[in-house]
């Protein structure tokens, strides 16, 4: 019997699309060990934004977070997102941090790291892959993922030359990340079809999203052309810039005759649980209508869930939901004018970033971010297609963009030695370290808060006794 297999993505991207990452733990920890018994591939529960949104605004230890889920899903893989050598941030860290980060991850709990670079510059995965394979235990997974996207120069053969390329370097699996949901039932079949003969018997997964209305036409054709693990959400925190729904691929899968692994009850019992949760989010604001819709649109301007949520998010903050709509046709002028990079993390928040200064400015390219400058200066990897000319001179001058990976200077350890100075009796271990060089900031503040917090504890039991 054929059989295809989900992961569960309500406890990170799901709620990172919809309402921009802000599920506290505590709102699904009740739920845990029942989804530890659903019979999924994985459950996705870290990395992506959950690391940065549990210092910035949940008020949580991520590393606490994980190993809570790791407590309470004893035998289920625990997948993460890590954005090569980006990590969780939005700058390029130096091989030492991104060795460390990831022998953290997996002694904390995870499984299954799948990991990107926002330009499919597959120097910028290989540090973190050759550390997987590194502190790897019996469970671990080191998936190769492809940001995909559609452009002048993003082809079928393209994408097959890219996933040899991933099988060569030692990948476990490959995932094809669809972060815009705009990858067509005719793109799937001639891709996925082109990319198992090239690769045989290795696992192949889809990961999309239904923001476009595509999604579910687009993973069953997938399925009809070989695709081995996609990725669902259970149904109230599915659709609109989230992922399609895990009971709906699971009766659909069931009625061809497919097996998922999954328990119809048990899934069934997890949607039931995360009802009130949505809800919840509904009634605070915090979720907004509009990333529950479909957006053909996304169509033209391939803006990925967390992408949309969060200039949602920005541009209610800053009360110009007015121009909501000149943002969002501003993003593919500046995306071609930047050589056509897939909108992903960090590439999707500097693009929208930029698009909407320009559009809140009413001139294009008056401010351009540090991070662009940045990425048009060559620090974040190869651009897929020429950068805009004249944006270029602006930015480099007579310079040329740089040509090697920034992380080949010599490793000093600097970053550790200057984060446990910066920290003092902050810090009690490997994992506030990390966290503060990731987000020095909002680490800083976590770790401060956490102090005061139980000094404020040791007062009110020493008063009680």
């Amino acid at each position: 019997m054929k059989k295809v297999q989900l992961t569960e993505t309500v406890l990170r991207d799901a709620n990172q699309s919809l309402m921009a990452t802000r599920l506290p733990y505590k709102d699904y920890e009740g739920i845990l060990s029942d989804m530890d018994k659903a019979g999924y591939y994985s459950i996705e529960c870290w990395g992506g934004a959950t690391f940065d949104s549990c210092l910035r605004y949940l008020g949580e230890d991520p590393w606490e977070r994980l190993r809570g889920l790791r407590k309470n899903l004893p035998n289920t893989r625990l997948q993460m997102l890590l954005r090569g050598q980006n990590l969780l941030g939005y700058k390029h860290y130096h091989d030492d941090v991104v060795e460390k980060f990831i022998e953290l991850s997996i002694k904390n709990g995870i499984d299954v790291i799948r990991i990107f670079d926002a330009l499919n510059d597959f120097r910028n995965i290989e540090t973190a892959l050759n550390a997987t394979k590194k502190y790897a235990n019996s469970r671990t997974v080191a998936s190769g993922c492809i940001s995909y996207t559609q452009s002048p120069v993003h082809t079928v053969d393209k994408y097959i030359e890219m996933c040899k390329e991933l099988k060569t370097m030692g990948f476990d699996t490959i995932c094809l990340k669809d972060m815009a949901g705009t990858m067509s039932p005719y793109e799937a079949e001639h891709l996925i079809k082109g990319i198992k003969d090239a690769i045989g018997d290795m696992t192949l997964i889809l990961h999309t999203h239904c923001t476009t209305g595509m999604a579910y036409m687009t993973i069953t054709k997938a399925i009809e052309s070989g695709i081995d693990v996609i990725d669902t959400a259970t149904s109230c925190f599915s659709g609109g810039t989230s992922q399609p729904a895990t009971e709906t691929m699971f009766y659909a899968l069931k009625q061809y005759g497919i097996e998922t692994g999954l328990d119809e009850d048990i899934i069934n019992k997890v949607n039931d649980y995360f009802k009130p949760v949505k809800q919840k989010y509904i009634d605070n604001g915090q979720l907004n209508p509009k990333s529950l819709a479909t957006d053909a649109q996304a169509l033209v301007y391939k803006v990925p869930g967390g992408m949309l949520s969060n200039m949602i998010a920005n541009l209610t903050d800053m009360h110009a939901m007015d121009k909501f709509d000149a943002a969002l046709a501003e993003i593919p002028k500046v995306r071609a004018d930047l050589g056509y990079p897939p909108l992903v993390t960090p590439l999707s928040q500097m693009v929208g970033n930029q698009a909407v200064t320009n559009v809140l400015i009413g001139e294009r390219y008056k401010n351009i971010s540090k991070e662009v400058k940045n990425y048009i200066k060559g620090e974040y990897g190869i651009a897929p297609a020429p950068l805009d000319a004249e944006l270029s001179k602006k930015v480099l001058g007579e310079d040329s963009p740089v040509d090697c990976r920034i992380e080949d200077q010599k490793r000093t350890g600097e970053e550790f030695t200057a984060a446990r100075e910066a920290l003092g009796d902050l810090c009690r271990s490997e994992e506030d370290v990390m966290s503060y060089i990731c987000y020095p900031d909002q680490t800083m503040k976590f770790l401060k808060d956490r102090k005061a917090k139980e000094e404020n504890e040791a007062v009110y039991t020493i008063e009680e006794m």
